[in-house]
């Protein structure tokens, strides 16, 4: 009797590429599976935006005008809102042992952290784009031209990518889902130490050099610039410089993390 010969080699792995493609599809599925989770990005902005507008509104802004100041805040945290998720999400996988297995598989597992955040990045620019709707709907009235517009998402698209890489990073490091939820929700009192909601001169002399020597600020204002079509001048440049550290940073620190706790020194 021949025997018959069983091949012993492994599958060589898939492309980087492949790879990464596969687990965008996996994060974008369960997006859409969690209603809940994409409800709860919209519905937090929009009620605060709600409460700004209506019940504090008139208080800062006695003509009515407080809705064109406080959109863009509004927006950036309804991005902080949607990607803090990110944190939990990678927490769980990093603790089911799902990434072990992946690693068992002939794909490249690091990958799913780039699906994570690409998931992150379509459904909190879909967020965005319904909570801009409802801003119109309440008398929110930009003068920006198309080109502004496109600059002004830009902005938000390049800040929500940088967050959810840093909520990312967060989620490799925390011990548990909820302490990756924990340590996430930190990161979302930052716009209200900016100038999202009040002018900065508003605040003590201490409280006024946070505000505008953090992240935030400058790029809620070359946002705020572009909706109403001024040059966001020095602003530009210091939230591109900021968006651009954080993406490196959190982008190195999720990579030594994700060796780490797989177990690839």
């Amino acid at each position: 009797m021949t025997a018959i010969a069983v091949p012993t080699t492994a599958p060589a792995p898939a492309g980087a590429l492949t790879s990464t493609a596969v687990f965008i599809r996996r994060s974008l599925t369960h997006s859409v599976r969690n209603v809940e989770a994409l409800t709860m990005a919209i519905v937090l902005p929009v009620m605060l935006m709600l409460l700004f507008t209506f019940v504090f509104g008139g208080a800062l802004d006695a003509e009515g005008g407080y809705v064109d100041y406080v959109v863009p805040g509004i927006i950036l945290l309804c991005a902080g809102f949607g990607a803090s998720s990110t944190a939990v999400d990678v927490a769980e996988d990093m603790s089911n042992g799902i990434v072990d297995r992946f690693r068992t598989m002939p794909i490249r597992a690091n990958g799913v952290i780039t699906g994570h955040v690409v998931a992150s990045l379509v459904r909190n620019l879909l967020a965005t784009g319904v909570v801009i709707a409802v801003a119109l709907a309440l008398g929110f009235r930009p003068t920006a031209n198309v080109a502004e517009w496109l600059g002004a998402l830009g902005i938000v698209a390049l800040f929500i990518l940088a967050i959810t890489w840093l909520f990312a990073a967060i989620g490799l490091v925390a011990s548990t889902p909820a302490a990756a939820s924990g340590y996430g929700f930190a990161l979302l009192f930052l716009p209200y130490l900016s100038s999202a909601f009040v002018p900065t001169d508003t605040m003590p002399d201490w409280l006024q050099w946070v505000a505008e020597n953090q992240p935030i600020t400058p790029i809620i204002e070359t946002i705020r610039a572009f909706l109403f079509s001024k040059d966001p001048g020095s602003d530009l440049w210091w939230a591109l410089g900021w968006c651009a550290l954080i993406i490196a940073a959190a982008w190195a620190w999720a990579a030594w993390s994700f060796r780490r706790r797989s177990g690839r020194r």
